[in-house]
């Protein structure tokens, strides 16, 4: 098995990699797969189960409404983000689906997608879809888990977590291993990242996807701070805060520049870090597309960091942008391998932990810092995160979901910051750090993973 840098970063919807983006893969995968065992015509009848947090908090994230669209055929990178609830919500109305794109079926969304919160055996997050033909009989069934991330794992087929034929030059499962790897080649992370995507294409074509990955970051970026809406989708009604941030970061800006001819505030790039972190997050809460980094609910972090670096360090370029996205993937990688990038199966210190991680190391390399420099920026950022719990108040990636990417991109700035002033020598090692994350998680009560049964989401008023 091996992962890409384009495992870790992928273009999906809003809200959430694993309520969302997963299930509609999940759902469009079983689409697929029932093409290959008879034809769409014979089916008349496709029913869902949503078992555990998908259950839990499934309608907060969108997930009826991914799974449904899923079965039409509808992928998370290419789905018409502005048609997708006008397109559901004629599906509801209607009661018809056309499966896969192309076959019409009765579809009652009400009755034909089931809530269950007791979760299967596997993960907390599982699905079961099963398919009738006219006399009732079942054509085919199948059982998926949305692991994080948007992927998504089959019971009886591959695991979704990567490309088994594929063997990478350089292969990494623990940091120590990845340091030994860049010590015997003499090169950075990124290069042993770069060698290691050459087993999935040619190095051109990854840097032309990377590009277009932060392409689409600073896309999100603009979106969330020109959308219109006063107020996020949702009961809760939390009010956008982008927009008008900008609006007064730039009339600031102006002001004092006239006055001074600079910008005296210490602290003024940091104002900025807030808004770009806020306005991913917030896009992301209205169903927007974002960059999975490495999952949705943690998609600002990465970003929010890379603005930072391209806007206000001298000398940020593209090659330095790809060389940040390799370094952070590869710690992405780590987590991925070696615990879990899952809110419901780890808490929030798997999706906001290892993107400030991700972030804090992808920086570090692009300031400057040797390959133990950036694995020690990246311990930092995951060590003072964990224990971080996921409660979305009424099941919603809002609150606190939203300011939470923005305080933890300014604390991964600090952490490649703190890191370059140190020689890489430290006492807790990112392996050790991501092993601790791993079992805090299977010590976390499940109230506090992602089912808002626990925290924020039953201490405060939704109304």
């Amino acid at each position: 098995m091996a992962l890409s840098a384009l495992d870790l970063f992928s273009i999906g919807i809003g809200p959430s990699s694993s309520h969302t983006v997963g299930p509609m893969r999940a759902a469009a995968r079983f689409v697929d797969g029932l093409r290959r065992v008879s034809s769409l015509g014979q089916v008349r009848r496709v029913t869902v189960q949503l078992f555990g947090s998908l259950a839990a908090t499934g309608v907060g994230h969108g997930t009826d409404r991914a799974v449904v669209l899923g079965l039409t055929g509808a992928d998370p990178e290419t789905v018409d983000v502005a048609a997708a609830f006008s397109q559901f919500d004629e599906i509801c109305d209607t009661r018809r689906l056309l499966l896969g794109g192309e076959h019409a079926i009765d579809f009652d969304a009400g009755g034909d997608v089931e809530f269950h919160r007791k979760p299967l055996p596997r993960h907390p997050n599982g699905m079961r879809f099963t398919a009738y033909g006219a006399s009732g009989a079942t054509l085919a069934e199948a059982e998926s888990y949305s692991v994080g991330g948007g992927f998504v794992v089959d019971r009886d087929a591959g695991d979704g977590l990567g490309t088994d034929d594929v063997a990478v030059q350089h292969p990494f499962t623990r940091a120590a291993e990845l340091l030994a790897q860049c010590s015997v080649t003499g090169g950075s992370i990124a290069d042993v990242m770069l060698a290691n995507e050459a087993a999935f294409r040619p190095e051109s074509e990854t840097r032309e996807q990377l590009l277009r990955i932060w392409a689409v970051m600073q896309e999100c970026v603009e979106n969330g701070c020109t959308r219109e809406e006063k107020f996020l989708p949702g009961r809760l009604r939390v009010r956008r805060r982008a927009p008008e941030l900008r609006r007064d970061l730039r009339a600031d800006e102006a002001d004092e520049r006239a006055r001074t001819g600079t910008m005296s505030d210490p602290l003024w790039a940091m104002e900025w870090v807030n808004l770009y972190a806020l306005a991913v997050n917030e896009e992301n809460a209205s169903g927007g597309r974002v960059v999975t980094a490495p999952t949705n609910g943690a998609a600002g972090i990465v970003p929010a960091v890379l603005h930072y670096f391209t806007r206000f360090v001298h000398g940020a370029d593209d090659d330095a942008v790809v060389t940040f996205l390799l370094t952070a993937a590869a710690i992405g990688i780590l987590f991925k391998e070696r615990a879990s990038i899952s809110g419901a199966e780890v808490g929030c210190q798997g999706e906001v932990g290892s993107a400030c991680s991700m972030a804090a190391a992808g920086l570090c390399a692009v300031l400057g810092g040797t390959p133990v420099q950036v694995e020690n920026a990246a311990e930092i950022g995951i060590e003072h995160n964990l224990g971080l719990t996921c409660d979305p108040v009424g099941g919603l990636v809002q609150v606190p979901c939203i300011e939470r990417n923005a305080i933890a991109s300014v604390k991964a700035i600090n952490a490649a910051r703190l890191a370059l002033h140190g020689d890489g020598d430290h006492r807790v090692g990112l392996d050790a750090a991501i092993r601790t994350m791993r079992q805090t998680g299977r010590d976390m009560k499940s109230k506090y993973k992602e089912t808002s049964r626990g925290g924020l989401a039953v201490n405060v008023v939704e109304c």
